[in-house]
């Protein structure tokens, strides 16, 4: 399996937006507790060491 890259969503824009409202009622510790349990969740879905170690990179790209 390899890291898909591309565009992936069917409907970005209401991604974004659940993104957003989670986040609207949250201090800073609340939003980085919530972002670190949503990154654990989906990478446990994809479950794939080898493609998280990609994402990990390109995450960690300085640009």
């Amino acid at each position: 399996m390899k890291l898909t890259v591309e565009a992936n969503f069917t409907d970005p824009d209401a991604f974004y937006a659940s993104l957003t409202d989670l986040h609207r009622e949250l201090n800073r510790q609340q939003s980085e507790s919530a972002n670190a349990r949503l990154i654990l969740l989906l990478a446990n879905h994809i479950g794939d060491l080898a493609v998280l170690e990609e994402a990990l990179t390109i995450a960690g790209e300085v640009k």
